[in-house]
């Protein structure tokens, strides 16, 4: 048997053991992974887009005002 992948948390860095066990994965604990989620509803983390790419699509969104 294995033995399961040691992974650091990204949120501390703290060492996780990648399995079941850890319910948290890949952060350390329940806190850690609450701060990584304020982050991310905070704006301070970011998926990288092309500027380009997004500006194309946009017009994909225009969709025409329904009556009720």
């Amino acid at each position: 048997m294995s033995q399961a992948p040691i992974v650091k948390c990204p949120t501390c860095g703290a060492p996780v053991e990648w399995g079941p066990q850890s319910v948290s994965r890949p952060f350390c604990s329940e806190r850690c992974k609450l701060i990584d989620l304020g982050a991310w509803a905070a704006e301070e983390h970011a998926i990288p887009v092309d500027p380009l790419e997004d500006e194309l699509f946009s017009s994909d969104l225009d969709i025409p005002p329904q009556r009720h």
